[in-house]
């Protein structure tokens, strides 16, 4: 049973690893990459809001913050983009501890509102932040390719291999904690907090868990997008369209399984890009619109995303099955 369940997904990243090798266009492989780090994020969104139950509007902090303190550190004093990702992780993990610990104490709909105007108070203290270049952002320096800078100029193989790596990494975990005792005491949680507690567990403490691994993960997909585009600016990494967009692909997806993120990711990211690439400056938002409209079809149809709309066909089916067979 449990090979089963992991054989799909070994096939869905062979697949992948495959795709920019047998297409070698450059848009295609600018449209994976991208792909990836946002699947990714969806990786991480999940373990917070699939997983604990905990809706989180705010995870382009924690996107932002990664990006920054890599920047910052190669922009200043020239450290390498790599152990700036690990700086970042450790921050990103300090400020998710700090800011969700009192958040945990409000439910539902509030504890969304409160972590919206987290990522909208880490904005605004980045705006007026001049020692991080405030509202102007910050031109990665160009220098010459090679892994150590995160830097590559010939090809987008590298960048790909990369996102591909990160992307696996938050794919392990994902599936490690929803295998283990924390991702049963996490929907255990979701189920009902006041369920959790009265069995023992320490809802503060597993929810704080998941913050913390959704916040590395989410910060080291920051490092590598600010050295894929090589520009940063708060407007751009900390914009409520960074968590909107997260929370959107996974729902579509299918929340509170690691599938779901790679589906809705699979929908939104290409037609993102391509609508872009095809109408230009003319086509803003026409993608966002297209996915609200699939997000609004969803909602009033199958709640449980592509995912469980599958999952509940397969279940019919197999129903008529067992019923033909014993008729």
């Amino acid at each position: 049973m449990k090979k089963s369940k992991i054989s799909p997904l070994i096939i869905i990243l062979l697949v992948i690893l495959v795709l920019p090798f047998i297409k070698a266009d450059i848009n295609f492989q600018h449209m994976l990459i991208i792909f990836l780090i946002f699947a990714g994020l969806g990786e991480a969104w999940n373990l917070i809001t699939g997983f604990a139950g905990q809706t989180s509007f705010g995870h382009a902090a924690f996107f932002g913050i990664g990006a920054y303190t890599s920047t910052i550190l190669f922009y200043k004093f020239s450290i390498s983009p790599w152990v700036g990702m690990l700086v970042g992780i450790a921050v990103s993990t300090l400020v998710a501890a700090f800011v969700s610990y009192p958040c945990f104490k409000l439910k539902g709909h509030y504890f969304a509102i409160a972590t919206m105007a987290i990522a909208e108070i880490t904005k605004q203290l980045f705006i007026s932040w001049d020692y991080v270049e405030g509202a102007t952002g910050i031109m990665i320096p160009i220098v010459d390719e090679s892994l150590a800078s995160m830097q590559f100029h010939t090809s987008k193989i590298p960048y790909f291999i990369i996102a591909y790596c990160l992307f696996v990494i938050s794919i392990l975990i994902a599936n490690y904690i929803e295998k283990n005792r924390m991702g049963f005491y996490l929907k255990a949680i979701r189920e009902s907090n006041e369920a959790a507690e009265s069995i023992g567990i320490n809802t503060t403490v597993y929810k704080l868990y998941a913050m913390m691994v959704s916040a590395a993960l989410s910060a080291a997909f920051g490092t590598l997008y600010a050295q894929y585009i090589l520009y940063i600016d708060p407007f751009m990494l900390f914009s409520l369209d960074i968590s909107m967009k997260i929370v959107l692909l996974t729902v579509l997806g299918g929340l509170g399984n690691i599938y779901g993120p790679i589906i809705g990711a699979a929908i939104l990211i290409p037609l993102s890009e391509y609508t872009r690439i095809f109408f230009g400056g003319t086509g803003k938002g026409i993608d966002l619109i297209i996915f609200g409209a699939l997000i609004v079809v969803v909602a009033c149809f199958e709640p449980r995303g592509i995912l469980g709309a599958f999952k509940k066909k397969r279940k019919v089916e197999r129903g008529a099955y067992d019923a033909k067979a014993n008729a």
